[in-house]
């Protein structure tokens, strides 16, 4: 048995001793406890369990988790029996187990049934399970929330109850640890800190509002995409946010997430329409707006532009999942024999700028169809496509794995998984083939022979969502952003009013430089606090904001003709003639 297999049956095993543990302290002669499904999870275990009118809350873990000691204590045995169908039935009746029960009939004909036993507990489980309760390494209960059962939000809500667990106690303190540190990074706590976004009850749920700090960050980084790509000759379009229904019945996306489309009616003459959910039939109805030959081939188009998406509510959260998402779209239409140099392209763009964000440890997931019904396209096209993008992915010599079912439903694809400073991977630029669309739309273009060709269409986001890549990029910096695309780069704290003549000839340097970013044409982003308060808390103040660069004048330093300089991890102390360069050096 391999390691990981070794620790998921740990976890699994702790579900059984967690529900033993509930069973021992809320079961009673008027109540039953009863249980749905307690799977392992990445690091621990949960189990979804319907507590009838007994309220059972956070405060509750520290006995629940108690009484799991206990049972970890007496190394129980864990003993399996079979059982027919109806032995198995029976057992659910007798118990009150209504949601086993339920599982029992879906338990397809032939398919052997069993329990797992441990003490006085016994459990309808497939198994397998540690030898005894001693052998479950170290755990702590976590959470609890609601769950509908089998995730329905039509059927019984249940509590949910989350434990971490790992072999040894020194690693469940060190994940803890990093929760810890996870919760100081949190990009909806330091959102509001930062005064970057916020939300209103009044706009509604999914619907960031982006201050003006906020909104210099997500363009700063929008606008490096675009760069990118622009110099890799992608022009930019740009499409509305809202078309006919029809537009999306013949891509196909209507059919597939018709049920994610907030719906628009006109009231002049109730044609109906939809908020875009997304760009690349609008891009193919560029494409296809006039002649196309093999000359013009390849055609780039790209947009940073808003879909909107009608998420369910619970599984909105922060900037990670909205009903408004950004994209830095981009679309390409090219030549079979086009592809392999376009994909390159792509990869370069995306090396370059998670290199430069700080998460260049990136893996692919190649992500392919499965045999489900929900892919378009012929079979052998798939084929073909995916042979493609693994060559592409071996040739550009990237880590990569395979990954059955995560394929779009036009094509497969490259999905970029990036490293954050946690040591979290996030999936987030992706490159896609496909041969659907332009199926679909009738796309052509004529080749040298005078003859009609499909082109293939590959799609492209290295951002992604460009609200989704802030919530992990200010994790990611825990707000410290780099010095190109922080919201205010530079605060200068003056001591007393003497020093103004000395200000104004700061700032005059500070508007006079033209940064070497990204970004050719960056002006500094600046403001002098000159408040009539203690040097200290405007430090204070300035270091809560992590501003990048704060820049102290007082009476010594305009003698001296100096500024003393505070950066993120250091302190210096700059000659005035040389500011402007020591400024541009900054990252």
């Amino acid at each position: 048995m391999s390691e990981n297999t070794n620790l998921e049956t740990m976890r699994h095993s702790l579900s059984h001793i967690m529900a033993a543990a509930v069973k021992n302290l809320y079961s009673g002669t008027t109540t039953t406890v009863k249980f749905g499904v307690g799977p392992a999870v990445e690091n621990g275990f949960y189990y979804d369990i319907d507590f009838g009118e007994t309220k059972v809350t956070e405060d509750d873990l520290k006995k629940i988790e108690k009484e799991m000691h206990k049972i970890v204590n007496r190394a129980e045995k864990f003993v399996c029996r079979e059982a027919s169908r109806e032995e198995a039935l029976e057992w659910a009746k007798a118990n009150g187990q209504d949601y086993k029960a339920e599982l029992i009939a879906e338990i397809p004909e032939g398919e052997k049934i069993t329990f797992y036993a441990m003490g006085g507990f016994e459990d309808l489980c497939r198994g397998p399970h540690v030898e005894d309760t001693s052998k479950v390494g170290a755990f702590k209960l976590m959470r609890i929330s609601g769950a509908y059962w089998k995730g329905d939000e039509k059927r019984e809500q249940m509590s949910r109850i989350y434990g971490a667990a790992f072999e040894t106690q020194e690693e469940l303190d060190a994940y803890l640890a990093r929760l810890e540190e996870a919760k100081k990074r949190d990009h909806r706590k330091l959102g509001k800190e930062l005064d970057l976004f916020c939300f209103s009850d009044l706009v509604g749920q999914g619907l960031p509002l982006f201050s003006p700090r906020g909104t210099v960050l997500r363009d700063k980084l929008a606008d490096y995409s675009l760069s990118l790509r622009g110099r890799e000759g992608f022009e930019k379009v740009w499409t509305p946010h809202i078309t006919k229904t029809d537009l999306y019945k013949a891509s196909g996306h209507y059919a597939k997430f018709g049920d994610e489309l907030f719906m628009v009616h006109s009231q002049v003459n109730g044609e109906q329409f939809a908020l875009k959910p997304m760009n690349c039939p609008h891009h193919a109805q560029i494409f296809a707006s006039r002649p196309r030959t093999y000359r013009d081939m390849p055609v780039r188009y790209m947009e940073a532009t808003t879909d909107y998406r009608d998420e369910k509510t619970g599984e909105l959260g922060g900037l990670s999942r909205v009903r408004c998402l950004t994209q830095d779209d981009s679309h390409v239409f090219c030549r079979n024999e086009q592809i392999k140099g376009e994909v390159e392209r792509l990869v370069g763009i995306v090396r370059e700028l998670y290199s430069l964000v700080g998460m260049s440890k990136l893996r692919a997931r190649l992500s392919y169809r499965n045999d489900e019904d929900k892919y378009l396209g012929d079979k052998e096209l798939w084929k073909m496509a995916q042979e493609q993008i693994k060559m592409a992915a071996i040739d550009n010599n990237l880590e990569y794995f395979e990954a059955e079912g995560e394929a779009a439903f036009y094509g497969p694809k490259i999905d970029f998984m990036a490293e954050d400073a946690m040591g979290r991977e996030h999936q987030l630029a992706t490159i896609q083939l496909d041969f659907v669309q332009p199926e679909r739309f009738g796309l052509t273009y004529v080749n040298e022979k005078g003859e009609k060709e499909r082109p293939v269409m590959i799609h492209h986001a290295t951002l992604g969502s460009i609200e989704r890549f802030m919530s992990v990029f200010i994790e990611h910096t825990a707000g410290w952003f780099p010095f190109w695309c922080a919201p205010e780069q530079i605060r200068i704290l003056t001591i007393n009013d003497a020093v103004e003549d000395y200000v104004a000839k700061i700032e005059a340097i500070l508007k006079d430089i033209t940064l070497e970013t990204p970004l050719r044409h960056n002006d500094i982003r600046y403001r002098v606090d000159r408040r009539n308060e203690s040097l200290g808390k405007k430090i204070r103040e300035a270091t809560k904001m992590k501003i990048p660069c704060i820049l102290i004048v007082g009476p010594k330093d305009v003698e001296a003709e100096t500024v003393s300089v505070r950066l993120h991890e250091s302190e210096d102390t700059v000659k005035l003639a040389d500011l402007a360069e020591y400024i541009k050096n900054l990252k």
